[in-house]
């Protein structure tokens, strides 16, 4: 038997699972928040080998890319999510912020990554490469049985190439070879391991809401720039995946406060049958932000 001692601060909790049910007993005996905080970039739920997920017990943080005010020291400032959300018509009413800080191009190249806050621009390519290959070394083949490294990295830069679109999971398997089984199961993998999310469809009918296809975003806009072999901020202002990109910016930006936030919105994306769409709209209690 593990023996703890009261206080265990921090712990890469998916590296020492052993400690699981000794937590557990402990907090069962001694209830109390805060007593051990255990950190990782796998979802422990989705491991192999985990009989014990502290339900009930824990609360689980999704630690994504920094947002835009988090990467200018701004974080416990708060967003302007949260003042819309709270009065929309007094933040119709309230001047613009104005952001100060790096370019567009450059904001979206670089990502937001917490390792890449002090990493100058000529060393980017470097982080992201260690990024992938570790992530496949390690992430993945802890949370799934992937038997060809070297098509699932091909996976990964064919969603890059397709981050802010609607996701047809079949399609995706036919681009690069494999069944659409084999698609969906890695397309899963992606989101356990938080590189990949989607936006649902939006319709008035819950059902038409799940049959729709959602769209699909890569979680650092960064990551997907790279993937795409865009070697510079001064390569996307000609490039066709430029839109894309920035989408895929905004839309994490967007995820993230509301996560944060009090609210908690659900988010969706709504396109009509003659093409007409919203990228992104918000249902708060019945009412629709957009």
């Amino acid at each position: 038997m593990v023996q703890l001692p009261d206080r265990l601060p921090f712990v890469r909790g998916q590296c020492a699972q052993e400690l699981l049910p000794g937590i557990k007993r402990r907090v069962d005996r001694r209830p109390g928040p805060g007593q051990y905080i255990l950190t990782g970039s796998q979802n422990l739920a989705l491991l192999k080998g985990v009989a014990e997920s502290l339900a009930g017990r824990a609360a689980v943080l999704d630690l994504e890319p920094m947002t835009g005010l988090e990467l200018q020291g701004m974080g416990d400032r708060g967003g302007w999510l949260a003042d819309w959300l709270d009065d929309p018509e007094a933040f119709a009413e309230s001047p613009p912020q104005k952001r100060h800080g790096e370019n567009l191009y450059r904001a979206v190249w670089r990502g937001g990554f917490p390792g890449l806050l002090d990493l100058p621009d000529e060393l980017l390519r470097d982080f992201f490469q260690s990024y992938v290959r570790t992530y496949v070394e390690r992430d993945v083949r802890l949370a799934a049985d992937i038997r060809d490294e070297r098509e699932f990295v091909r996976f990964v830069g064919l969603c890059a190439a397709l981050t802010g679109q609607e996701i047809n999971h079949s399609q995706l398997g036919r681009e690069i070879g494999v069944t659409p089984q084999t698609a969906d199961r890695w397309l899963s993998v992606l989101s356990s391991t938080y590189v990949w999310a989607e936006v649902p469809s939006y319709h008035g009918s819950a059902v038409k809401r799940v049959s729709r296809r959602p769209k699909g975003y890569m979680t650092d806009a960064g990551l997907a720039a790279y993937l795409q072999r865009l070697s510079s901020p001064g390569a996307l202002p000609v490039s066709p995946l430029f839109g894309a990109l920035f989408e895929t910016m905004v839309v994490g930006e967007i995820r993230r406060m509301a996560a944060a936030s009090r609210h908690s919105p659900a988010l969706y994306h709504w396109r009509s049958h003659g093409g007409a769409e919203v990228d992104l709209l918000m249902d708060l209690d019945g009412a629709l932000y957009y």
